[in-house]
């Protein structure tokens, strides 16, 4: 069903690596939560899995997809569309206030990320 929606090996450079392998990669990095760097080699070398990720975002490729399973499982009437907000605030460290603009969005996305995992535990699979 995804298949038809991701972009087809154009060129006659190096052949690509096969895209379930590499979709698979992608939603195991997302799973677990961990750095790219640490993508199993059994779905390909990190650098390739992140860099058709990437490519893929820029051109849209993920919405589409994203657009399609919903309109599917909308159709299946499997699809709930309840909304959930969340009003929680997640604040830097006391000893994070004095770091440079930069260091401290990375901290508040590193609080961000940890109050959210703590939220939802960790993925089972």
């Amino acid at each position: 069903m995804m298949a038809p929606l991701l972009p087809r090996v154009a060129g006659r450079g190096r052949p690509w690596l096969d895209h379930r392998l590499v979709v698979e990669g992608i939603v195991w990095r997302y799973r677990t939560g961990a750095l790219w760097r640490d993508v199993p080699e059994r779905f390909g070398p990190w650098n390739t899995v992140f860099k058709r990720f990437d490519r893929w975002a820029k051109v849209g490729t993920w919405a589409r997809v994203l657009a399609a399973v919903q309109g599917r499982a909308d159709q299946l009437g499997s699809l709930d569309w309840v909304v959930s907000i969340d009003s929680s605030i997640a604040r830097v460290h006391q000893h994070g206030a004095t770091l440079s603009r930069g260091l401290r969005r990375i901290a508040l996305i590193r609080a961000w990320n940890r109050l959210i995992m703590g939220l939802v535990g960790p993925v089972a699979g």
